[in-house]
């Protein structure tokens, strides 16, 4: 079987680890939740601090009025055999203190560096291991006093924020209550007992200390609650006698103090009969060993925890990517695979798997059909212009029959607004387009780590478009061109010969002088017809458009963007450098830094897993 010093030793490394990586009690992250610990929760001058020091053997802990305690103190214990007595700090590597006052020092130094010199508190634990033969292997966390009110320099919410911050680590399932209560006040009263009643009211994780029992009035005495009558639990009372202020004062060493203490319950009238199970040493070894108990009650849920979140750890580093080959031939690998991702998501909003692409769609039904009716044909075709354009164009020459170069003109001139919803309709698919590019890299997960391969893939697909939608507005320009080109005769032959409704007019039947010059054909009735004519031949040319403009540009652009919308960017990339492409793949720091966290805490749960089997199952 594992020794019980093997069991704490190891949880008290894996409660290092935890607080290097930031998985520490204070924000309540899940290893920490599993490994057990000792609590130690009291009231301001309730002794606490004594008590830690007993225990410790030392005299190593800041003290002052007020809050003295203002950030957690994650105190491990390790007994030596060697006879060598140290301390060091988490957050000074490789330093060992041998003066535990220059310990004190640095605990207050190290709580002003996150608080300020203030009053104020904080969450984030300072840790400090302390190795000595005066110890047992435990693990305890100095937590600030509780109090009811606040002083000067004090916030209103600091009575709320320390009860919060007790309530955070008391609360765990796994953690061991120590609270401690001073002899000369009503454990009734209790601020450590009262908090220890509400999440623990069954009492199976609390151990009870009194204290200054030497402070008592003369004819009273605590043997009630030491005993249990007063208030019980499941775990025995503990008596604590501590140094008086004459002894502080003295700097009485702590080990002539333990000697003291166990004398004063030895030769107590009261409490003789408790003697075996009084004092700090025995207080030590008690929660000593019920630590070593619960940890081994908890290796099985702790194991499992461990693997749960190793598969979560390596399911993160899969999402946001392992680390890139160095060798040129993974980096080209690499860059390929990145861009058929963001490929296949571009492809996905396009086909409808992924919303936008149906914008395009709105181009064709909505825009394009809105631009064609707001064209200004009835101005163009208004009575004066029509009259002015045949007139301008029969020049010198009075038409003889019928005015054909009018009609061009006026249908040159109509044909050619529609070039401005041709090219607005190239445009605003280039702009969809556009804006699919970037949702889609915003949406391709795997790009997410390489901001600077993202923004080239960008600007290449961008370029691409941009070449597409130059194209597009040269075949849709070519389109309306085409229809100026070359007129559909069997449109105007119809109207030839359709009689006119207006018996004055030229052609009609009984209208005089048929062959006469055309002078008399300028009549608001002929002109009219001829605006008509115009209209009904542009509104045919018009419904031709419609349909042949949105084919143009999917032709030209949108089915380009899905073929070949990186092409170029793969030729360019295929000719470059190693060192080039290795500054393609330069990652966010952010990210890198998050999957060194990640791996970091990955190889902490794997190392805890691992040592967990080669100590616990032996």
């Amino acid at each position: 079987m594992a020794t019980m010093t093997s069991l704490i030793g190891l949880i008290n490394k894996i409660q290092r680890a935890c607080t290097v990586l930031g998985d520490h009690g204070g924000e309540g992250l899940s290893l920490w939740e599993a490994l057990p610990s000792v609590a130690v929760v009291g009231g301001q001058s309730s002794g606490k601090s004594s008590v830690l020091e007993s225990v410790v053997g030392r005299d190593f802990l800041p003290r002052g009025s007020g809050i003295v305690t203002r950030r957690p103190l994650v105190l491990q214990l390790h007994k030596t055999d060697d006879g060598q007595e140290y301390a060091e700090f988490l957050h000074l590597p490789r330093k060992r203190f041998s003066d535990f006052a220059a310990v004190r020092k640095e605990i207050a130094d190290e709580t002003d560096r996150i608080t300020g010199r203030t009053k104020q508190i904080s969450n984030i634990p300072i840790q400090l291991s302390i190795y000595s033969p005066n110890v047992v292997n435990l693990t305890l966390i100095d937590l600030p006093g509780l109090t009811k009110v606040a002083v000067e320099g004090q916030p209103e919410s600091i009575v709320e924020d320390i009860e919060n911050m007790v309530r955070n680590y008391v609360e765990k399932p796994n953690c061991i209550i120590l609270a401690i209560s001073p002899a000369n006040q009503d454990i009734a009263t209790s601020d450590a007992i009262k908090l220890a009643r509400e999440v623990d009211p069954a009492g199976e994780r609390t151990f009870g200390v009194v204290t200054k029992l030497d402070l008592m009035d003369k004819g009273t005495n605590a043997v009630d609650v030491l005993e249990g009558r007063s208030y019980r639990l499941q775990h025995p009372w503990v008596g604590i006698v501590n140094r008086s202020q004459a002894d502080i004062n003295k700097n009485v060493d702590m080990i002539v103090a333990r000697k003291k203490e166990r004398e004063y319950f030895e030769t107590s009238p009261e409490y003789g009969h408790l003697a075996h199970k009084m004092g700090s040493e025995y207080l030590a070894k008690l929660l000593s060993q019920h630590l070593e108990q619960v940890i081994r009650q908890k290796i099985p849920s702790i194991v499992a925890l461990i693997n749960k979140t190793i598969d979560e750890l390596n399911a993160e580093l899969d999402r946001i990517g392992r680390p890139i080959a160095v060798d040129s031939g993974a980096q080209l690998y690499t860059i390929l695979e990145m861009c058929r991702a963001f490929d296949k998501v571009f492809k996905e909003h396009l086909d409808g798997g992924r919303p936008g692409g149906d914008k395009i769609y709105g181009v064709f039904d909505h825009q394009l059909p809105a631009a064609l009716k707001k064209l200004p044909f009835d101005r163009h075709l208004a009575l004066k212009n029509v009259q002015r354009v045949v007139t301008e164009a029969d020049g010198y020459q009075p038409h003889l029959i019928a005015p054909e170069q009018g009609y061009r003109r006026l249908i040159d001139g109509s044909i050619s607004y529609f070039k401005g919803p041709a090219e607005a309709s190239v445009d605003a698919v280039h702009f969809v387009l556009k804006e699919l590019v970037r949702k889609s890299i915003a949406a391709t997960e795997e790009l997410k780590r390489f901001p600077t391969l993202s923004n080239d893939i960008a600007t290449a697909a961008n370029e691409s478009l941009e070449r597409f939608r130059e194209e597009s507005r040269k075949t849709v320009l070519r389109l309306v061109d085409m229809e100026s080109s070359y007129l559909t005769v069997e449109f105007f032959r119809k109207i030839h010969l359709e009689p006119e409704k207006n018996p004055n007019a030229p052609n009609a039947p009984n209208a005089p002088n048929r062959g006469a010059p055309p002078v008399d054909n300028y009549t608001d009735n002929h002109l009219r017809k001829i605006g008509s004519n115009v209209n009904a031949y542009i509104m045919m040319v018009c419904d031709t458009l419609k349909n042949s403009i949105p084919k143009a540009v999917v032709y030209c652009q949108v089915r380009e963007a899905k073929r070949s919308l990186l092409n170029r960017f793969y030729v360019q990339v295929g000719r470059k450098e190693k060192e080039k492409l290795g500054a393609m793949l330069d990652e966010d720091p952010a990210l890198m830094e998050k999957r060194a966290q990640l791996a970091k805490r990955l190889e902490l749960y794997k190392q805890a897993r691992d040592d967990i089997d080669s100590v616990a199952w032996k």
